[in-house]
């Protein structure tokens, strides 16, 4: 649970006791924006999409993602945003916290170990795509299926009926850009189509999924991955670690 704080409406001088909402982390962790006490609300009169996240840090597992904007709305008609203390710089590697181990390459093999003769060639490093708009989402969500192995992969329109955003030879997924957690729904919904087109079905959320769609999806086997504004996705469950792993 997210920690209680005292937030007066600056419209209407109403006193309300607020909580922010939890959301799971890439690792499972519950994890809540953590809440400026004693900073004052501001009212939302024009809304981005900048301004509908705030950068969050996992203290289980030392993650940062975004995370949305916690709102209030008000009984006087105005909706308030909360603010929420920023995260920390990290402070720059030096050779002593590093321990003096030589670098690594993305395998794990020290870079100036050569790689075995069966090994197979590593990938290049992803390079994410900066996230503005929904359409965004898709296009980070398909520049990452594409640094997988991935082919072909074509883009629906927009808010297609039926779901799915990205479709490729062997491939269905789906991109969730709102603020609410993906639902078990939205998980079988996306799983049905991967079987009637046998393909692999990829779920992309910006806000995680709920308890109950993370346990069908692991059931399923349908990989989840979380995105933040930086289109960079993490794998918050095991068929996911094993598609990064293996690659298409």
């Amino acid at each position: 649970m997210g920690e209680n704080v005292p937030v007066r409406c600056p419209a209407c001088r109403r006193q309300h006791t607020f909580t922010p909402p939890v959301f799971p982390c890439a690792c499972g962790e519950p994890l809540a924006p953590p809440l400026l006490r004693g900073a004052a609300p501001e009212r939302i009169t024009h809304r981005t999409w900048t301004d509908a996240w705030v950068t969050v840090r996992c203290d289980a597992c030392g993650r940062q993602g975004q995370w949305p904007q916690p709102e209030l709305g008000c009984a006087c008609g105005a909706v308030l945003r909360i603010p929420v203390r920023p995260v920390p710089r990290p402070a720059p590697p030096t050779a002593a916290t590093a321990g003096g181990q030589p670098p690594t390459s993305p395998t794990g093999y020290p870079s100036h170990i050569p790689l075995p003769p069966t090994a197979a060639p590593p990938r290049p490093k992803f390079r994410p795509m900066t996230i503005r708009t929904g359409r965004d989402a898709v296009t980070a969500a398909a520049l990452y299926l594409k640094w997988l192995g991935f082919r072909d992969i074509m883009q629906s329109p927009e808010r297609p009926a039926s779901g799915i955003d990205l479709r490729g030879p062997g491939l269905v997924a789906q991109v969730d850009p709102t603020t609410r957690p993906a639902g078990l729904r939205d998980v079988e919904c996306l799983w049905l189509h991967g079987l009637s087109a046998s393909a692999v079905s990829v779920f992309f959320s910006l806000a995680g999924y709920a308890d109950d769609a993370r346990a069908r999806a692991d059931a399923l086997g349908v990989p989840l991955f979380v995105m933040d504004l930086t289109g960079t996705p993490q794998p918050v469950n095991r068929p996911a670690d094993e598609l990064v792993s293996t690659g298409a």
